[in-house]
């Protein structure tokens, strides 16, 4: 049959249809075509895990590096000014406003043109390339506003002030040429004498400033638009991390975060430039310009130079081409040949940063600061100072180290500073940058000297430039310690005094010949020096503790200094002890830089006791406390930075990359070309042989266990050590160096260590000695600990003869006893810490730290020993008093970790029997042969159980299994539990789907069998699973509009019905008991997300478990677990139903709602991991997941709702189309699993007496697939099943399930309108076959038509888009099969078909008439309701259409006509009800459904031949039954309810309840009771606030609206629509369908004259109207409720005179009162009913004053008889009634109609009435007035004296007119009755057309 079926072009059959072959065939070829072209992995198509839970992701820390903040490109472009006469020099750095801080080193750049530059030649000795960069990398840690960038210029020193050398380019300018040029020559002239002889010294000149971050901001604000299109994604990205209003995580954590990665490059230009001043040159002033500048923006008190600096800016890249490191080192990439270089400048943080020193950086910056040598009566002014670094005192030992400035030699051996013109003391800005050489001794220093120079050469002085003032000098090591800081040094005057270098100048002691000082030796010289060095600590505790730690290496001879201390040997045990302690009270700073430094030395005494002076000193405690202590200050410091695991992030990068064994470290080759020391002082262990091995084990006194008979194992682990080794040592990376061991037999006598011990064995037994506060620190913070000791371990046995030594043997029982201790300490800590609540954090990080302990143990020690750690961890757990969800909750994420290991499968001994297992697990799995042991030893049932013997065989997977059926069967707030445990399992199935040793499909056979308990738990647990269903049956689509992750859990009943529960097994009590659970909160239910993953899991066993294996255990199942089998599949169905492009793979909002960064990070730590898990992400992620694409799945697009979602705005549409392509297949591969188990489930059922439901059950599930989405491929499987089954049992199928098989009909005429070719000829060759094997009874046949008539009305009906086109091209396909099929010639078949297919054409052009109206609601109404009438004697198909009504209405919100839809359904099937059986407890027919509406009548049965009960399957439909009924009645009841009616809630129910109550169906009526409850609540609470409908007169003239020409209908509008919005909506709608200008909208509401209108144009008239109700009709209609169900007369009025105008004076203005009967009762089945009779009166004018005193009247009573008073409301009532100003107020209305008593006798009554009525309107003023009295506050009391003035002042106007009273009417006269007869007649006419309609 179509087993082979392909997909064939239109009008092509599928071939093998009509040649039949025997079922067996029919199977295997079906079950061949499923098999071909199937996606091997399941989870490859699945969306990853959240983030949230894989915590066996260990998060890798970065490498330790060198810090850089945002970096910042700046190149200078130009310096201009106005005249070019000499050259000048620019510095540039970063001052920090708001710190008050220089924030960067100085960047030094000029900008001279060659000919200026020769101008200084002779003082240039060299140009190096470096000095030539105009360009500079700044880099800001932390950004702020308060960020300036200062340029400041300086000149060739020349005679005069700086406002005199500024002056010419103040006040000339280049252009000026002519005028100026002789003295612009005179000027360079003089500029080049002055560079000659003046050349080496500078003068300050100028400077200019500019906010760097208003640059970068602004730029940013800017091009915001542009930017999106020219950076495309991910700049926009990183520029959201900028904007405030984006939260992004940067901007959380830190106040004033700017970005400065995402701007644009900018060009700046400072134009305004400021001369500098002499007085006023230091930072102090620098920053107070600063201030004013951010103040103000205009430069007050401060002279410009006209000029400019042109700058570039742009975010820098972290590598560019040509970068000189502040030392001027060439930094990778490097450029080509000449580049352009580009400096980084040294930055110097606004606050401490913390990054442990990863380069060697030793820099020293002098910063000369102030002279005061104002009263020393001298000639010194032009004052400058050479600064120079000496290592000794000979001019020769001056160090050529100082860092050169622009165009000129890299380093130099003097600096100078500017000269301030004729300044005693003056301010100096100057920074000299100096490197440091490595080892500094006493006898260098820093020397200053100070010259005059003499700007004006003098006739007596022949040329000399300098005249010396005097010298200081500064020692730059003090007892051995950097000086860095503020001084004041004195200065001596003529020469140096001998050996001045080892003294400071203060304390210099007396010299012969006496020094002579300036200012008798007083400080004047004011200087700072600031170091940048990886060197020097510059921390006094930090400082000690290395030079004790130098002193033990035995370098140096005692007593040694320390500070002004000098320590004998016999005292360096007590100092250093002191020294470990206070380490941890150093500062922060310090102690994060030389972090690296301190643990190692740290490491090595707790590793070596010493002996020191002869005595044994034993450190390791002290050692040890000092470091536990140091990573608490570190872990409590808030401004270090920790993982999501709580790791101190510093510590675990020196764990990753720096630590290595104190043991195995071979000491560095020291700088200054000494030799090499061998290190012997800590003991080492080479890679001796064994005997020495062994020998040092004995020394230590360490008994192994090992027996040396165990034959030793293939070396299978060396490998995985490899592994770790590599992983966490990462050999790449330039700062794990594994120092290789240097032997050496030579020790000093001195010290020597005694014997030796491993690291590892040292560091448990110091955790578990430890007490006190240190070892709750230490268990606190156990994952240091833990990393530290798998680390050193791996490290020791890396220098094992693995081969040698037994993987039992490798490490002592003394420390395998101490790891025992250690994890059982650590698991008491966490139980002790989640019985506490404020601890659970805590808890659950040390939990996954112990957790990654023993997932590493498990590499490196006996797997047993481990395995027995893991039980004890359980064990332990399960005591401790906790709720029970945090255990679970805590052993899951231990085992979580667990199972991702390596060899997890080996562990588990997924090879099933012991023989076959090798002697230790090996990491292969290709190594294990077929060891399938056969199934008949066992029976196949308890594989699927979780028993305890499965538990011994397999012992982390049954652990895994154990907890996850415990969470499934918690009770309240297990959700999180269940989520955890089902991801647990969920992403380890999905490491073994992906992992590449996986692969061979009888490995994966036992992998699935490893899990087939799984399956026994999700079966037993299909309760909780939530699944959103959609399900088109009976015409109703219930498609979940939102996503399933917000999908609330359904309730069990519904779900039930919707999936069509399998079996009616679970029948009315089981559902009620299940009902009852949900209710109670029996099971809490899963979410839709976690439920998928945990169905995923199931199809993936499903999928790679063996075919016969799943055969038997489906054969022998008992029938009640093979119908939750079946359920479980209809839900699996429902989950993964393909969903449209935009919600395709992951729903969840919060996944994308994480930070880019976090998903790079995740995916970095997991591709850097070893094996399989790293091998899942790289396929996950890479490109094996685009070969899920497979060109042959195609997808029905007419069936999917593709739907817009917001949070999809981060993915480009090429993603978004790979997300759907990869879902779609993910939808197939998931259907085709469950086909393939259910063909199984079919084969497999023994031919016994539950077959028959057996196949109903699987028709559901198949039935239920087809509703839901579904590509080509996966129907054509499904339909060919489906052939299969009509073929096999199609008999049983059609006599037991026929329900079933009318929704099979719809569901295959459904497909036959498919837009894919393929479906369709696969859904007509299906229904050919229904039509074949349904005609062998007549019965079934008469039935099938029926239902397939029906399918169609249904079809069309709900369809907005039916294809029509292919509906007829499938029709003519069927017709053809039936001509061809041979065997049925003989039959009436064929001709039966034809006129079906007849049938089905006229049904189908009656509705295609409807495609015309879709965008004329109304419109479209009417003709479904004239199709529906057409029905009138086919109840079934009316049936249909009023529901397709229904439907309708409720897609517009119109839910009180979509209830009407359904109380007439409901009295249709009354109706046949009542004829079929005489039941009291029944309607009796549509009259009992009067109260509802009196539309309801309709639905009467026209007569009683159109039910002939034969078999013609007439009413067979579901809703036909009592049941159907009552479901109709249930639905009716909820849409009044949604649509605010609650009284009619209340008549539905009246009709229901009996029903239920004869059926006892007490569940159901609790329920109802319980919405009447909620229906007359709703009534109290919002009676008088509910909005009913708004009713408009829309009239039609014009023959361009064909049958609605001159017709008028009353539009029912949704509560408060405006007369424009109607207006709006109708001539949007009809100009669009009439084209612009025909259709004209008539603005009043006067009569049409047709006569008048233009016949070429169509008009449109809307008027609103109310309803209108007679006086006696007002009794019964008290409530709001009541005056606004069941109207059929409206009413509108229309003001008019007899002059023809609309308005005139009172006396003369009449009033037109129009009443609209309409055809049917408001509400009804529809919104718009055509008007059938029109009534009109008109009210003279004193009636219409009657009126409008009467409504004033009304309007005065209501507010102030109202139970809340509002002050408002009643004063704004009584101004429109006594206010004196009133237009057409009362007085005047009285004084038009009362001065005078009517000549008219027929006026007297209405004039008596007036009267009445202004009597009770002055009453009612008088009532108001009062009120207004106790309801105004004190500031209104005037007001009110001025309402009571002008109501007395009414009052007394008033009074003459309401006292007379017309005499005559009170004798008896005869008067005719106008008015009267009017209105009998008027009620007269609705009674007769009530009569004529009925």
């Amino acid at each position: 049959m179509a087993a082979a079926g392909h997909i064939l072009q239109l009008h092509l059959r599928v071939d093998s249809l009509l040649r039949f072959s025997n079922p067996e065939d029919l199977d295997r070829l079906n079950q061949e075509a499923r098999q071909g072209n199937r996606h091997p992995e399941l989870f490859a198509l699945y969306p990853p895990a959240d983030e949230d839970d894989a915590v066996e992701i260990r998060p890798k820390p970065e490498c330790p590096r060198e810090h850089m903040g945002h970096r910042i490109y700046v190149r200078c472009q130009s310096i201009k000014f106005e005249i070019d006469i000499e050259p000048v020099f620019a510095t540039m750095a970063l001052y920090d406003l708001k710190e008050k801080k220089k924030i960067s080193e100085d960047f030094h750049f000029d900008l001279n043109s060659d000919t200026m530059r020769g101008l200084l030649r002779p003082h240039t000795p060299s140009i190096d390339p470096s000095s030539q960069a105009k360009a500079a990398i700044f880099s800001i840690t932390q950004p702020s506003q308060d960020i300036y960038l200062v340029v400041k210029i300086e000149k060739v020193l020349q005679q005069g002030e700086i406002s005199d050398c500024a002056d010419p380019y103040m006040s000339m300018r280049d252009s000026d040429t002519a005028k100026n040029r002789d003295k612009l020559d005179k000027l360079k002239t003089q500029a080049e004498q002055f560079c000659q002889r003046l050349g080496r010294y500078r003068m300050p000149f100028a400077w200019g400033v500019v906010n760097i971050m208003g640059v970068t901001t602004t730029t940013l604000e800017r091009d915001m638009a542009e930017a999106d299109g020219v950076n495309g994604k991910g700049s926009s990205l990183e520029r959201r991390t900028y904007l405030p209003r984006r939260n992004s995580e940067r901007f959380l954590y830190m106040e004033d975060q700017y970005n400065l990665s995402g701007f644009k490059p900018a060009n700046i230009t400072i134009n305004t430039l400021f001369k500098q001043e002499g007085d006023r040159l230091s930072d102090e002033d620098l920053f107070k310009f600063l201030g004013d500048i951010k103040r103000t923006s205009i430069q007050r008190r401060t002279k410009t130079i006209p000029g400019m600096i042109k700058l570039e800016v742009q975010p820098a890249p972290e590598s560019m081409t040509g970068c000189l490191s502040p030392e001027l080192i060439l930094v990778k990439p490097l450029a080509e040949k000449n580049p352009r270089l580009i400096k980084e400048v040294l930055e110097f943080p606004s606050s401490e940063v913390y990054v442990p020193h990863s380069i060697y950086r030793n820099i020293l910056f002098v910063y000369p600061q102030r002279l005061n040598v104002a009263n020393r009566l001298t000639s010194a002014r032009n004052i400058t100072i050479k600064i120079q670094f000496m290592s000794g005192e000979e001019p020769a030992s001056v160090l050529p180290v100082i860092f050169g400035k622009s165009s000129g030699p890299e380093f130099v051996t003097e600096a100078y500073t500017p000269v301030t013109y004729h300044n005693k003391s003056p301010d100096f800005y100057e920074e000299v940058k100096i490197k440091l050489p490595a080892k500094l001794t006493e006898r260098h220093h820093l020397l200053f000297t100070f010259y005059h120079i003499s700007c004006q050469q003098k006739q007596s002085q022949a040329g000399a430039v300098e005249s010396l003032v005097g010298y200081s000098w500064l020692p730059i090591v003090h007892t051995d310690r950097l000086q860095t800081g503020q001084y004041c040094l004195p200065i001596a005057l003529e020469k140096l005094p001998v050996n001045y270098s080892m003294h400071s100048p203060e304390r210099i002691p007396t010299q012969v010949p006496p020094v002579k000082w300036m200012e008798s030796h007083k400080g004047v010289f004011n200087l700072e020096l600031q170091a940048v060095s990886s060197v020097h600590t510059q921390d006094n505790h930090l400082e000690r503790f290395f030079t004790l730690c130098h002193a033990l290496e035995g370098k140096v001879t005692f007593p040694i200094r320390l500070r002004d201390d000098k320590i004998p040997e016999n005292k360096v045990e007590h100092e250093l002890k002191l020294s470990i302690v206070s380490l941890s009270s150093s500062r922060l700073e310090p102690l994060v830089l030389f972090l690296h430094q301190v643990l190692d030395k740290l490491f090595r005494l707790i590793m070596q006791p010493m002996v020191i002076a002869g005595q044994t000193a034993n450190l390791g405690q002290i050692a040890f406390e000092s470091v536990v202590s140091i990573i608490n200050s570190l872990h409590n410091s808030q401004e270090l930075e920790r993982d999501h695991q709580g790791r101190n992030c510093l510590l675990a990068k020196y764990l990753y990359y720096a630590f290595r064994l104190p043991d195995t470290q071979g000491e560095m080759a020291s700088t200054g070309g000494h030799q090499v020391h061998p290190e012997a002082r800590y003991s080492t262990l080479g890679r001796a042989t064994a005997s020495t091995v062994g020998s040092m084990l004995l020394q230590s006194r360490i008994r192994s266990s090992s027996n040396p008979d165990i034959p030793a194992p293939q070396s299978a682990e060396d490998a995985e050590v490899k592994s770790i080794l590599s992983g966490k040592q990462g050999a790449n990376h330039p700062s794990c160096r594994m120092s290789t061991y240097v032997d050496t037999s030579t020790s000093s006598a001195g010290m020597k260590p005694i014997n030796k011990k491993q690291f590892h064995e040292e560091l448990a037994l110091q955790m578990v000695v430890s007490t006190g506060i240190c070892r709750e620190n230490a268990y606190k913070y156990a994952w240091f600990f833990f990393e530290l000791l798998v680390k050193s371990m791996a490290q020791h046995v890396s220098q094992m003869d693995r081969k040698s030594i037994p993987r039992q043997s490798r490490f002592s029982d003394r420390f395998k006893d101490d790891i025992t201790t250690i994890v059982n300490v650590v698991t008491a800590e966490i139980g002790t810490s989640l019985v506490k609540q404020k601890e659970t954090e805590q808890a659950e990080k040390v939990n996954i730290s112990l957790a990654f302990f023993l997932y590493d143990l498990m590499s490196l020690m006996d797997r047993g020993f481990v395995f027995r750690l893991v039980k004890s961890y359980c064990n332990q757990m399960s005591a401790k008093a906790v709720s029970m969800t945090t255990v679970i909750s805590t052993r899951l994420e231990f085992l979580r970790i667990l199972c991702s290991h390596e060899h997890y499968l080996n562990l588990s001994l997924y090879f099933s029997s012991p023989a076959s297992a090798p002697a230790s697990p090996c990491p292969s799995i290709s190594s294990q042969t077929s060891s399938s042991c056969s199934f008949q030893e066992q029976k196949i049932m308890a594989m699927f159980d979780l028993s305890p013997e499965f538990k011994q065989q397999h012992f982390l997977t049954g652990l895994l299994l154990t907890e996850l059926d415990a969470a499934l069967e918690m009770e309240q707030d297990g959700g999180k539990v269940q989520r955890k445990a089902i991801n647990a399992t969920y992403s380890l199935l999905c490491a073994h789907d992906l992992d590449h040793r996986c692969m061979r499909p009888e490995v994966r056979a036992k992998i699935a069998a490893l899990y087939l308990p799984l399956v026994g738990v999700i079966i037993e647990s299909i309760n909780s699973l939530d699944f959103t269903v959609s399900d088109t049956r009976g015409g109703k689509a219930k498609t979940t509009e939102e996503d399933p992750d917000n999908v609330n859990p359904i309730n069990q009943n519904i779900a039930m019905a919707i999936a069509g529960n399998p079996f009616n097994t679970l029948a009315r009590n089981a559902l009620a008991s299940m009902a009852s659970m949900q209710s109670a909160k029996a099971t809490s239910t899963l979410t839709a997300e976690t439920s998928r993953n945990l169905l995923v899991c199931f199809l993936w066993i499903m999928k790679n478990a063996e075919t016969s294996l799943i055969q038997r255990w489906t054969a022998d199942m008992p029938f009640a677990q093979l119908s939750r089998l079946l359920e479980l599949l209809t839900i699996c169905v429902s989950c993964f139903e393909y969903r449209g492009k935009q919600s395709s793979d992951k729903v969840s909002t919060q996944a994308l709602q994480k930070s880019q960064q976090a998903k790079a990070r995740l995916e970095e730590a997991l591709l850097g991991g070893q094996g399989a898990r790293g091998e899942m992400m790289r396929r996950a992620g890479g490109n094996e997941r685009t070969m899920g694409y497979r060109e042959n799945l195609r997808w029905r697009k007419d069936l999917t709702q593709w739907r817009q979602t917001n949070d999809r705005h981060d993915k480009s549409k090429a993603e978004l189309d790979q997300e759907a392509i990869i879902s779609g297949n993910l939808a197939t591969e998931a259907n085709l699993i469950v086909l393939d188990l259910l063909e199984i489930i079919v084969q497999a059922t023994p031919l016994a007496e539950c077959k028959d439901s057996v196949v109903g059950g699987v028709l559901r599930v198949l039935l239920h697939s087809l509703t839901c989405n579904q590509s080509t491929t996966f129907l054509t499987h499904c339909f060919s099943s489906l052939r299969a089954l009509i073929i096999k049992f199609g008999e049983l199928l059609f006599e037991e399930e026929a329900e079933q098989c009318a929704d099979l009909c719809q569901k295959v005429l459904q497909h036959c309108s498919s837009r894919v070719d393929g479906n369709r000829s696969q859904a007509c060759a299906t229904l050919y076959l229904i039509m074949r094997y349904s005609y062998s009874s007549a019965s079934n046949f008469s039935r099938v038509k029926m239902q397939v008539t029906m399918s169609l009305a249904s079809l069309v009906g709900k369809s907005s888009d039916v294809q029509e086109e292919y509906l007829r091209r499938s029709f003519r396909t069927i017709l053809a099969y039936a001509e061809e099929d041979t065997e049925m010639q003989a039959t009436q078949l064929p001709a039966q078909v034809d006129e079906l297919l007849e049938n089905l054409n006229r049904i189908l052009s009656d509705t295609v008439k409807m495609k015309e109206f879709q965008e004329d609601p109304e419109m479209l109404m009417d003709l479904m309701y004239r199709i529906a009438k057409g029905y009138q004697t086919s109840p079934d198909l009316r049936l249909t259409w009023l529901q397709n009504m229904a439907e309708k209405h409720n897609g517009r919100k119109c839910y009180t006509e979509s209830a009407m839809c359904q109380v007439h359904a409901a009295a249709l099937v009354a109706e046949y009800l009542s004829m079929l059986e005489d039941h009291k407890y029944l309607p009796v027919g549509s009259v009992t459904f009067q109260n509802l509406s009196p539309n309801v009548l309709e639905e009467s049965a026209v007569s009683d031949d159109v039910l002939s009960p034969d078999e013609d399957g007439v009413c067979s439909g579901r809703y036909f039954t009592e049941v159907g009924l009552v479901d109709l009645l249930e639905q009716a009841a909820e849409l009044f309810s949604n649509g605010g009616l609650f009284e009619a809630v209340n008549e539905v129910y009246k009709i229901m309840i009996p029903i239920l109550e004869s059926n006892r169906d007490f569940r159901r009526l609790a329920s109802t009771h319980d919405k009447l409850q909620k229906a007359f609540e709703n009534i109290i609470q919002k009676g008088h606030k509910r909005m009913f409908g708004t009713y408009f007169r829309v009239g039609f003239y014009g023959s361009k609206f064909g049958d609605l020409d001159e017709r008028e209908f009353i539009y029912k509008e949704p509560g408060i629509t405006h007369l424009p919005e109607i207006s709006h909506r109708l001539e949007s709608f009809y100009s669009q369908c009439m084209g612009d200008g025909v259709l004209e909208m008539i603005k009043d509401s006067t009569p049409v004259d047709k006569n008048k209108l233009d016949p070429n144009k169509a008009y449109i008239q809307i008027t609103f109207v109310e309803p209108y109700f007679d006086d006696y009709e007002m009794k019964d209609r008290m409530t709001n409720f009541e005056k606004n169900f069941n109207l059929r007369r409206f009413m509108y009025t229309t003001p008019f005179t007899k002059s023809g105008r609309p308005r005139g004076e009172l006396n003369e203005q009449y009033k037109r009162k129009t009443i609209l009967t309409t055809m049917h009762s408001f509400p009804y089945i529809k919104t718009r009913i055509q008007v059938i009779q029109k009534d009109e009166f008109d009210l003279t004018p004193i009636e219409v004053a009657i009126e409008d005193m009467q409504k004033k009247t009304r309007e005065l009573a209501v507010a102030t008889h109202r139970v809340q008073p509002d002050a408002k409301m009643l004063q704004m009532v009584l101004q429109g009634s006594v206010g004196a100003t009133v237009n057409q107020g009362p007085l005047e209305v009285a004084q038009v109609f009362l001065n005078e008593i009517p000549a008219d006798p027929k006026l007297y009554r209405h004039h008596n009435k007036l009267r009445l009525c202004f009597k009770e309107f002055i009453m009612r003023c008088g009532e108001a007035v009062e009120k207004n009295k106790h309801l105004i506050t004190a500031d209104q009391k005037e007001y009110q004296m001025e309402l009571k003035k002008n109501y007395n002042k009414l009052r007394e106007n008033l009074r003459p007119m309401l006292e007379r009273k017309i005499p005559e009417l009170y004798k008896p006269i005869h008067l005719s009755k106008p008015r009267m007869e009017r209105d009998i007649s008027k009620r007269g006419s609705f009674r007769r057309t009530q009569e004529d309609n009925s």
